[in-house]
């Protein structure tokens, strides 16, 4: 496409309107999760109570009675922690029974334990591990009905984190509903309603085609606590941005300026990022270019995006181009722009430029992390170069880093196409040896090798894996005919 084969004259236009970038920013951390930092695939993995705050509604009592109050303060805490625990996996297990002919109100009633925001996280948690696709209705009954339970208890109070946790419980139920009453009910009991709440619902809502109508609602909501970000739209803008709603990025900005909100920095890395993923070049440079006339300097995520783009589009010259740039404004490259570059690449099938830029990394004092490592596999794997991946994942291994699942799929991705099944199942268990526990996306890849390769009974065992494993809901939808063979 001609607009992106002049990207790189574009982006030494759009930087001559920018001033010096802050050294201030070389300081910050690589890792950062607000949807410009990462790239495109999920090479980092997901948990899904990362997003929970520990929450401590209560102390407990300290009694130092040691020489170091230091340590009696974290022996104390230890305790409390285990403590509620082990109330935790009892309340569970109770819930677990509720049913006709079981009251299970009144069994956590003689249990007299003591409720805490630890406890209620500590209970939903573990009901959030257990959801599937068959127990979701029941599983979303058995958290509201402890979350009721516990809003009842003496010297405890649900606090804005409770309820995100609950409404997480109803979003993976696929109970959209109850997500607004709880939503109605946090507003009338006067919690803000905030960026994380705003999130559980686009995340869910966006699925089932209601995301616009969440957007509305928190556009008009007095009670939005949007905070750290400088206004609401900001705030819905970035959540958009993580979820994917690109087009919906660009209504909420056209209601931005309705509302006579100026754009900030953030505003055009979220604009730009979304103007990119819609194909939409033209107004991409024209926003690197309003950026710049507006007196707003290229930020750690603007260059980032723009390293994104000049890999998708095979440009290693002018990516090499911007990387001197920013040395010479103050803002040294990390690992993550290093990564962001050697991804698109990757993607464009410039392997040379990817081990130039990797071996570059080095040189500069970037130590490559298990993503950066993962994403040269992959680019070897997809290119067939198993040789070259292997020597990659031997050496993040001598290295240090130790791969995660997403490396070790690639592997065995690899290890399937050159018919060495033994070998990917080799890798299969060294990965639980590891304490990386495959997830679907491994097993789905072994078996689909497998099957292709006519290897039915070895198909059967990793689906038998699957299943001791917990993977059988996903198992009956993609591979429901195995059954026949």
């Amino acid at each position: 496409m001609n607009s992106i084969a002049l990207f790189g004259y574009r982006v030494n236009k759009g930087f001559s309107y920018f001033y010096c970038v802050s050294r201030s920013l070389c300081g910050r951390s690589n890792k950062m999760d607000n949807g410009f930092g990462s790239i495109e695939d999920p090479y980092r993995e997901n948990w899904k109570s990362s997003d929970f705050d520990c929450v401590w509604d209560e102390k407990p009592g300290f009694d130092y009675g040691d020489s170091n109050p230091s340590r009696g303060y974290f022996s104390t805490r230890q305790n409390f922690i285990e403590n509620v625990r082990i109330d935790a996996h009892k309340v569970l297990e109770i819930l677990h029974q509720d049913g006709p002919g079981f009251d299970a109100k009144s069994t956590l009633d003689e249990l007299q334990i003591r409720v805490s925001g630890l406890l209620v996280r500590e209970v939903l948690l573990g009901i959030l591990k257990t959801i599937n696709y068959a127990n979701k209705s029941r599983c979303a009954k058995l958290g509201y009905k402890f979350f009721v339970w516990s809003g009842q208890q003496e010297n405890y109070v649900h606090t804005v984190n409770s309820y995100h946790m609950i409404m997480k419980v109803f979003a993976d139920c696929e109970e959209f509903k109850a997500m607004w009453r709880l939503v109605d009910e946090m507003t009338e009991k006067g919690f803000p309603t905030t960026a994380r709440t705003f999130n559980i619902l686009i995340c869910t809502c966006g699925e089932a085609g209601l995301a616009k109508k969440v957007v509305e609602r928190f556009i008009k909501s007095k009670t939005f606590n949007y905070r750290p970000f400088k206004h609401s739209f900001n705030a819905i803008l970035h959540s958009l941005l993580a979820v994917g709603q690109y087009k919906l990025i660009e209504w909420v900005h056209q209601q931005m300026l309705h509302e006579g909100h100026s754009p900030d920095i953030l505003t055009y890395n979220i604009l730009m990022r979304a103007k990119y993923r819609l194909g939409k070049l033209d107004e991409f440079h024209r926003l690197l270019d309003e950026m710049g006339k507006s007196g707003f300097s290229p930020d750690f995520h603007t260059f980032n995006i723009l390293l994104h783009v000049l890999g998708k589009g095979d440009k290693p010259l002018s990516a090499l181009n911007l990387l001197n740039y920013m040395k010479e404004v103050g803002v040294d490259p990390t690992v993550l722009h290093f990564t962001t570059l050697i991804d698109g690449l990757s993607r464009a099938g410039h392997l040379n430029a990817c081990k130039y830029f990797f071996d570059e990394m080095i040189k500069n004092g970037c130590i490559p992390d298990v993503v950066c490592y993962t994403v040269m596999i992959t680019g070897y794997i997809v290119a067939g170069e198993l040789e070259k991946a292997q020597g990659m994942f031997d050496e993040m291994i001598v290295k240090g880093q130790m791969p995660n699942v997403f490396t070790y799929n690639s592997m065995i991705r690899g290890l399937c196409m050159a018919g060495k099944f033994e070998e990917a199942w080799s890798i299969l268990k060294e990965m639980e040896s590891r304490g990386c526990n495959p997830n679907f996306l491994v097993y789905s890849t072994l078996v689909s090798n497998l099957r292709n390769a006519g290897k039915l009974s070895e198909a059967h065992e990793v689906i038998r894996q699957m299943v001791e494993k917990g993977q059988y809901v996903h198992l009956l939808s993609k591979f429901k005919g195995y059954r026949r063979c």
